[in-house]
């Protein structure tokens, strides 16, 4: 995976505006789940479009960040989370075991 460290709000606004698909990970570097949820998605990396936005929010680090995904996009919470972003709506959120790319790419 080539993630891209989500780090701004700025980030999350240009996101929000893009035309298109993004994924957003949110990781807690602390969590065992989150920790094989990441390996997971970088192990199923190479499935991965050459277009599609891959960003990664370090939630321990960015929690305002991560708060305010969950209000833009109108999700809840969660640790681990995988979103897709299309055209600025989350059109599928996973979290916990539930993180699939496979599905994800389906999506697109």
């Amino acid at each position: 995976m080539n993630w891209i460290n989500l780090e701004s709000e700025e980030q999350l606004n240009d996101i929000k505006n893009k035309q298109g698909n993004s994924i957003i990970f949110k990781h807690s570097t602390r969590c065992s789940i989150s920790m094989m949820a990441k390996k997971r998605l970088d192990m199923d990396g190479d499935i991965v479009p050459e277009n599609l936005s891959c960003y990664y929010l370090d939630l321990l680090n960015y929690r305002i960040i991560s708060n305010q995904i969950a209000d833009l996009f109108q999700v809840h919470h969660e640790s681990p989370q995988l979103l897709l972003i299309q055209n600025g709506e989350c059109i599928l959120d996973q979290s916990h075991g539930e993180i699939n790319l496979e599905e994800v790419i389906e999506m697109i």
